[in-house]
């Protein structure tokens, strides 16, 4: 029997958009996804002292184990939309016909592209946004002397102090292009790297990542346009002049009691389809849409370390 839906999801144009991937896109590198089975989904959260208090485990030769009862509080979250149109002329799909192109899949991988970039966008708020950070887990570079920028300034205690501060010690970082770019050439860190003196010598992100005790280091390249619809564009880093460190857990599961900084919640799969659309110019034609319904989420704030304007 057919499954009767208002709008169809065409599997070709599915796969377009799934498997379209633009390599400067971090977000689901850094807050990876975790399905939940509805829109509305609970998760549990335990306090932070019942993981570090010391209790008495000695037992008497004829008295009873002390008792401890474990405390979790119910976490509730709903996933959001994200989804986009783009309008296919009847003319444009039958003169692609005959040159072997389907301009539905050119607007799917498009639409598909501009719902990561509002992702990534989200994903950048989030991670670099001081509220995200307990008050004792950030710190913000204040002075162009502190900043990488400046070859005396000291960007390796930066980075190691505030690993020590993290309840659970981060195993990424998560940094700007030009926040990347001042640090590969900082002499402290190219010193520390290559057993140089620093000099004209750049580090590789593996080598940072060794130096700091870090699984990786990933860098955010993407850009967007801040200008006005109409006006000439304006591109500016998605990804700013901070840096974080955070502890990414690819396992996390809204089911388990495992923990990550941060974790996408996501309702489905992403969904890509068309339908026939008679307003669409004088012969009609088709609306193509692509969506998803995911929410990016902080689960652990203790677990992350956030350094703010790193560089100038």
């Amino acid at each position: 029997m057919s499954i009767q839906a208002p709008f169809p999801v065409d599997p070709k144009l599915t796969a377009v958009a799934v498997g379209y991937r633009n390599q400067a896109y971090i977000a689901d590198h850094v807050i990876p996804r975790a399905t939940v089975p509805s829109r509305l989904f609970k998760w549990w959260e335990y306090p932070i002292d019942e993981s570090f208090n010391v209790t008495d485990t000695k037992v008497g030769r004829t008295g009873a184990p002390n008792e401890i009862e474990f405390r979790a509080e119910d976490r509730e979250g709903s996933v959001d939309d994200y989804g986009l149109d783009d309008p296919v002329p009847q003319e444009d799909i039958n003169t692609g016909a005959t040159m072997g192109y389907d301009p539905r899949t050119h607007a799917t991988e498009r639409l598909t592209d501009y719902i990561a970039l509002g992702r990534e966008v989200r994903a950048a708020k989030l991670l670099f946004n001081p509220a995200t950070y307990p008050a004792g887990n950030k710190i913000q570079l204040a002075t162009a002397a502190d900043r990488w920028d400046d070859p005396a300034s000291n960007p390796v205690d930066d980075i190691l102090e505030g690993l020590e501060v993290c309840l659970v010690r981060p195993n990424i970082a998560v940094l700007g292009q030009k926040v990347w770019s001042k640090l590969r050439r900082h002499p402290k860190i190219a010193k520390a790297v290559n057993a140089n003196s620093g000099d004209e010598a750049v580090a590789t992100r593996q080598a940072v990542a060794d130096l700091l005790e870090l699984d990786e280091v990933v860098v955010g390249q993407s850009r967007l346009n801040t200008a006005r619809k109409g006006q000439a564009a304006n591109l500016a880093r998605v990804w700013g002049n901070h840096a974080s460190f955070i502890y990414r857990n690819r396992n996390f599961s809204f089911r388990s009691p495992d923990l990550t900084f941060a974790a996408t919640a996501q309702w489905g799969d992403k969904i890509a389809g068309s339908m026939p659309d008679s307003k669409i110019g004088l012969r009609g034609g088709e609306r193509v849409r692509m969506g998803e319904s995911v929410r990016e989420l902080v689960i652990a704030g203790y677990a992350g370390y956030l350094i703010q304007d790193a560089v100038n």
